[in-house]
């Protein structure tokens, strides 16, 4: 969430400085990732008669239905940001993925309706305005994440994203193909980075720099590298000193003792969400860890012990480009958001009144350039 609007601005400006440096574009309008612990998600299902000739089902049935599932009742100050159909029934015929022209009497549509604080939305978009852009779209992050770094197999079989950011971790669960519950837990990287910091009083900065650098969670890792180089045992990592202390020496071991049990924390949360949910059948896909989180060595192997279900660390799909640069979880969400905003781009058609798309009225506009740079980028 923001909390400093001059601050999160000047975030924005320079990593979209950044963006233009290395692509040679210029920026105009960005698709924005929102997240935090006000997302929340429902399940809704709306019922509608189909109207069309001789009992088709068109898209004005479809339309109609979806907008009926989404006429549920939040407070005023929230907001809905997605409503993703899950599945159709047409009269009594269940686990229909695309009613588009079957016959049919009755359209029932399942949805999950993710909804957001109203503020946090506008204070984020107010951020990118000033910054001197404009947005496309407000994108959850998790589902973003999940674009670039989760398989329609696992999607299918059914999957856990545990995005493992700063402040937050964000679960999305997939059943069936599509997102059945969001979830964000109010504990992060953030908590295991101060964690360090006061039991080791030292400062955040430096604390996050060996959180980084010499970090661990699961005992065995501790003779293995980040690249699976091995270590020389327990090797010592030396913390700068602070009010003009000289550096000290701090056992690996000890980082461990004071980042485990916090992941374990953060892992058994999770797993209580998951409980909370009954699911009708058992998650195939297993759980899939991203975001800046799941760097830290042995995340995965506690995760397995904790869920005890297959466990791997989600890096965003190559999409060409600067390969590289981007396959790490830290990107999953970013990657994710240029694949939506290509995806919405793609989809985007004649307006209401019948006359031509903005690509088609104005093809040296922001969509085309932005359409040409993701073609020159990435395919």
């Amino acid at each position: 969430m923001v909390v400093n609007i001059e601050a999160t601005l000047r975030s924005v400006a320079a990593a979209i400085d950044a963006a233009e440096m290395m692509s040679g574009s210029e920026v105009k309008t960005v698709w924005t990732g929102i997240g935090g612990s006000h997302i929340d998600g429902i399940n809704s299902r709306g019922v509608v008669a189909v109207t069309g000739k001789g009992r088709e089902i068109g898209p004005s049935d479809i339309a109609r239905v979806l907008e009926a599932a989404r006429a549920v009742v939040i407070p005023m100050d929230r907001q809905i940001l997605e409503v993703i159909p899950q599945s159709y029934i047409v009269d009594d015929q269940k686990g229909i993925r695309d009613p588009l022209d079957m016959m049919g009497v009755r359209l029932e549509a399942e949805v999950h309706i993710i909804t957001c604080s109203g503020t946090s939305a506008q204070n984020l978009v107010k951020c990118v305005n000033r910054a001197g852009y404009e947005v496309n779209d407000l994108v959850l992050q998790s589902l973003a994440a999940g674009r670039s770094v989760l398989t329609e197999e696992e999607k299918e079989l059914g999957v856990v994203l545990v995005d493992l950011g700063g402040g937050t971790t964000e679960l999305l669960v997939y059943t069936e193909g599509t997102p059945y519950s969001i979830t964000t837990i109010p504990a992060g990287g953030e908590q295991v980075t101060r964690d360090i910091s006061i039991i080791k009083g030292i400062s955040f900065e430096n604390a996050e720099k060996i959180k980084i650098e010499a970090g661990c969670c699961w005992k065995t890792m501790l003779g293995t590298g980040a690249a699976g180089s091995p270590l020389e045992g327990d090797d010592d990592v030396i913390v700068p000193g602070v009010g003009g202390r000289p550096p000290m020496p701090i056992p690996r071991s000890q980082i461990l003792t004071i980042i485990q049990p916090r992941m374990e924390e953060i892992f058994g949360m999770v797993k209580d969400e998951l409980d909370r949910l009954n699911l009708s059948r058992p998650l195939g896909g297993g759980i899939v860890l991203t975001g800046g989180g799941a760097q830290l060595l042995g995340a995965a192997e506690l995760a397995n012990q904790i869920f005890k279900m297959p466990v791997r660390v989600g890096t965003p799909l190559s999409v060409g480009g600067l390969v590289e640069e981007y396959r790490s979880p830290v990107y999953a969400a970013a990657v994710g958001l240029v694949l939506e905003g290509n995806d919405r781009e793609g989809k985007a058609g004649p307006d209401r009144s019948g006359g031509p798309s903005p690509r088609e009225s104005a093809p040296d506009g922001i969509h085309k350039k932005f359409w040409n740079w993701i073609k020159g980028e990435f395919f």
